[in-house]
């Protein structure tokens, strides 16, 4: 492997009696190397890490005959009790977790993943240890009785709940913890989504969390939805943090659908204004470039500025377009009230949708 473990709690990993116990604090140290087991000094980026329970023994079902003598034992890797990211400086890096309460108890041998990459270069690296002990209990953990908090968005952080999305939206839920996220599938303790009610149909989401780079007390889940229908949906997100305790949170949003182009929420930011307003609107196009007008008149009708501008956003909400208040030859306009009109164009599929409202000038 190209980077490999080499402390565990500051102590050599050849030297290390340390077992990861349920609800203990620990820290991983290790290195990025070369060929020749020679640090990488020179090597700086990001590292992801996975740090699973022990082996699973399964059984096939032998689906095809039914016959007991057709079953093949296997084995699986245990799940997940930590997936996080820590920055590799210099060749080196560690991190810290807490490991959940959710372990099986019996002491045996987990693994760990890394996978590094390099800050600007494409040079990636890979490493696991096999040999680090997983189980038990740490009694003498502190007590923790506060849920995780969490924050609900669809695609980014602009969108609020009630607002317009596609039929593919990615949910994100940022959770943090003092002591860390349960990812590791206890009975009833898994993060999940449940979409309008439908308990027997949750989402499961522990493979789709990951903390921040270096604090095991934060992170997202970023969760991927396909072909929702159109309407109404209400979506509860339930987590738990590493000593059980439950969040629940909820977050609604309208899938319009991609047949037609959705504009909502059009508004200019300030308003009033003197000398700068921002024109804002909500769409159900992420990722796609659309071609934007607004147009000012006079409460007579009289055009006195048009503003055309191709804008691409990441979730819904778009805040790109700017006026500084002045006609389309330069000049201040005068004080008052102003129509406008916002027309969004889909460059894709060329769908128009326009809406109209006002702004006063100071």
């Amino acid at each position: 492997p190209n980077i490999v473990l080499t402390e565990i709690n500051d102590v050599p990993v050849a030297q290390s009696t340390t077992v990861l116990q349920a609800l203990s604090y620990v820290r991983l140290g290790g290195r990025v190397i070369d060929e020749q087991n020679n640090i990488l000094n020179n090597y700086n980026g990001q590292l992801e890490v996975t740090v699973f329970d022990k082996l699973i023994n399964r059984v096939t079902l032998a689906n095809d005959t039914g016959l007991e003598a057709d079953k093949e034992p296997f084995t699986t890797l245990g799940e997940t009790i930590f997936r996080g990211n820590a920055s590799v400086t210099n060749g080196q890096f560690e991190f810290g977790f807490v490991v959940p309460r959710d372990i099986r108890i019996p002491i045996g041998e987990g693994r760990v993943s890394f996978y590094a990459k390099r800050t600007n270069v494409l040079e990636d690296r890979r490493g696991y240890n096999n040999v680090i002990k997983v189980g038990g209990l740490n009694t003498n953990a502190v007590d923790d009785t506060t849920p995780p908090t969490v924050r609900l968005y669809m695609n980014d952080e602009s969108f609020v709940s009630g607002g317009i999305t596609n039929n593919a939206p990615i949910l994100l839920a940022l959770l943090e913890d003092a002591h860390g996220i349960n990812t590791a599938s206890g009975i009833g303790h898994d993060i999940l989504g449940i979409l309008d009610g439908d308990e027997t149909n949750p989402y499961l989401m522990n493979d789709y969390y990951e903390t921040a780079t270096d604090d095991y007390t934060r992170g997202t889940v970023r969760f991927p939805f396909v072909n929702l229908e159109k309407g109404l949906h209400t979506l509860q997100f339930k987590a738990w943090d590493t000593y059980n305790n439950l969040v629940t949170a909820e977050i609604q949003f309208v899938v319009t659908g991609d047949d037609v182009i959705a504009l909502e929420k059009v508004l200019n930011y300030p308003n009033p204004f003197v000398s700068y307003t921002e024109f804002w609107f909500t769409h159900n196009r992420p990722f796609e470039p659309l071609d934007v007008q607004v147009q000012i008149f006079t409460v007579t009708g009289k055009i006195v500025k048009t503003i055309n501008q191709q804008v691409t956003t990441d979730g819904f909400l778009s805040r790109d377009l700017k006026w500084d208040g002045r006609d389309d030859f330069g000049d201040k306009i005068g004080k008052g009230v102003y129509v406008y009109k916002l027309t969004v164009r889909s460059t894709v599929t060329n769908k128009t949708a326009e809406k109209y409202e006002k702004l006063v000038l100071l």
